[in-house]
């Protein structure tokens, strides 16, 4: 099963989303101007669940 790293990621970039640093382990801290805040990312992101929630985070709607 493929994950959803590369989709979410051009999903955010696309909104305007922005990488900031690592996080710990596998994650990442992105900063979303829509929601004015910074979220999680995990770079090994297989649920759809865990990639609709960096979604709602970043302040978009599901897209998976």
């Amino acid at each position: 099963m493929a994950g959803f790293y590369k989709d979410l990621i051009r999903i955010l970039k696309r909104a305007g989303c922005t990488y900031v640093r690592p996080g710990k382990g596998d994650h990442e801290i992105w900063y979303s101007p829509i929601s004015d805040r910074n979220f999680t990312v995990d770079h090994h992101t297989k649920s759809r669940h865990t990639a609709n929630n960096s979604l709602k985070q970043a302040g978009l709607p599901k897209a998976f």
